[in-house]
């Protein structure tokens, strides 16, 4: 009984959280948001990956992922794109600053991972995904 108690009170909690979401919407075109989204999967994904390789020891590993799918290397995936399916242009211009300075940070992360300077390139880490938070933190698509 107490269990379907709590879940019931977390079930509760949980849609006020969703009804109070302050973050702000970000209108994308369909072909976008999906772009977007797609992105967002493969960049999550990448970042298990660079935290795999650095556990493992293998930090340039970690460096070169980094770069080729989330530093500056990685930017313009979509410019082929018909201008719908492009994320960039119709992000709010703040939303598209914090996604470039996540590109910068994970360039930044990388020099030093490729390096095979480990000491500097986990101090470099949290500046990488802290652009990843302050974003979706501060955006929403739906």
């Amino acid at each position: 009984m107490k269990v379907k108690a709590l879940a019931l009170m977390a079930a509760l909690f949980a849609g006020q959280a969703l009804a109070e979401d302050h973050r702000q919407l970000a209108t994308l075109p369909p072909a976008a948001k999906e772009a977007l989204r797609e992105e967002m999967l493969g960049n999550l994904l990448a970042i298990n990956e660079i935290l795999t390789l650095m556990a493992a020891g293998k930090v340039k590993e970690a460096g070169q992922l980094a770069e080729t799918t989330l530093g500056q290397s990685a930017q313009g995936k979509h410019r082929d794109k018909p201008f719908d399916a492009r994320p960039g242009p119709h992000m709010p211009p703040a939303m598209h600053g914090i996604g470039n300075d996540g590109h910068v940070a994970a360039s930044e992360f990388a020099r030093a991972a490729i390096r095979g300077d480990r000491e500097q390139a986990l101090a470099l880490l949290p500046k990488l995904t802290s652009a990843c938070v302050a974003c979706h933190y501060s955006y929403r698509t739906r």
